[in-house]
């Protein structure tokens, strides 16, 4: 990989070839692949809510097949138990002591398939991970190898046998989405697609993991103009003084909203946030944090109609791209 710094223009192009290979095994669902994405360059996890069969494994497998990147699937079940996510100490007969003996968990994406199957404690097992990316165990710190992402499933219409995520583990995951049912062409074209060999089995890595985190460190660097940093306060803000709402959105959706920002931006090519750019991620980003009052429930109150609510309500910046505002201020400049 080249010395060079990665810019916006190489993250929007790097995006193009990651989001048209993944669209090879994934039809229609560009704006969900382009999110999952937006995670990945945050060093954010996916929750992926949606009913069996509409792709949701595959979606993280072209992902790390795309880049080239180590894969493994966690199916969780009650009787799972944090060791068999995080791997444990096993003892070696032949040198007469114990060895650490690494579990799924140290791939760089891990697929927590029906993550609300498993118990209170192994979903647990997973938070270090997703805050730290690192693993402690028997009082050592194990780090894990960058890129790293998860992307958990749960199915939101069999409740039977499960265990919900509370609020503080929901909180954790960057984005939540969902993926549909394709159109009845998108299923042709998928039924097409499937006639010889899966699309996945001949699915070619487009980039490296090393650009990936190159990706990382650059998303950072996305400027954002002080009117931005105030508007993604107060679109915060405003779900915590929501009447309708008995929990707002926490200062780690501050972060989060600001983070994808940046990271949409640069995927669009841009060095620097717009408003469309936050109005763009403010669903995924915020709806999973929120909790209804009991009253506002019952009354049949809608969370995504409350954000169209606050977005409406807040008033959008005006901004220039930073190039601009620099010629401006110092229109004797060199």
């Amino acid at each position: 990989m080249s010395d060079k710094p990665t810019t916006a223009v190489d993250i929007g192009a790097i995006s193009r070839k990651i989001i048209t290979n993944v669209e090879q095994v994934v039809v229609g669902k560009r704006q969900q692949i382009i999110k999952v994405l937006v995670a990945w360059f945050c060093e954010g996890h996916v929750l992926l809510e949606d009913v069996p069969g509409v792709a949701k494994t595959m979606l993280a497998r072209a992902f790390a097949a795309s880049m080239g990147c180590t894969f493994k699937r966690v199916q969780c079940t009650p009787d799972l138990l944090p060791t068999d996510i995080t791997g444990g100490s096993i003892f070696n007969q032949k040198l007469s002591e114990f060895e650490f003996r690494p579990g799924p968990l140290f791939a760089q994406l891990v697929l927590a398939d029906e993550i609300n199957r498993a118990t209170p404690r192994t979903q647990a097992a997973l938070l270090e991970a997703m805050a730290e990316a690192s693993v402690t165990i028997d009082g050592t710190t194990h780090t894990l190898t960058p890129p790293f992402l998860i992307i958990a499933t749960q199915n939101p219409v069999d409740h039977e046998g499960t265990f919900p995520l509370p609020e503080a583990q929901l909180d954790r995951f960057l984005i939540k989405l969902s993926l549909g049912y394709p159109t009845r062409d998108e299923e042709s074209q998928m039924l097409e697609m499937l006639k010889r060999q899966h699309p996945l089995a001949s699915l070619k890595p487009v980039a490296t993991a090393e650009q990936l985190v190159a990706c990382q460190r650059a998303i950072r660097t996305v400027h954002v103009d002080e009117k931005i940093r105030k508007y993604i306060t107060n679109l915060v803000h405003a779900t915590r003084e929501h009447h309708d709402l008995a929990l707002g959105a926490s200062p780690r959706a501050s972060i989060a909203l600001y983070r994808t920002s940046q990271a949409i931006a640069a995927i669009r090519g841009r060095n620097y946030v717009e408003p469309d750019d936050v109005k763009h991620i403010l669903p995924s980003v915020l709806l999973h944090r929120l909790i209804l009052k009991p009253e506002s429930r019952l009354q049949n109150v809608k969370l995504d109609e409350i954000l169209v609510d606050i977005v409406d309500e807040t008033e959008v910046p005006m901004i220039e791209p930073p190039r601009a505002r620099a010629a401006t201020a110092s229109p004797g400049g060199d």
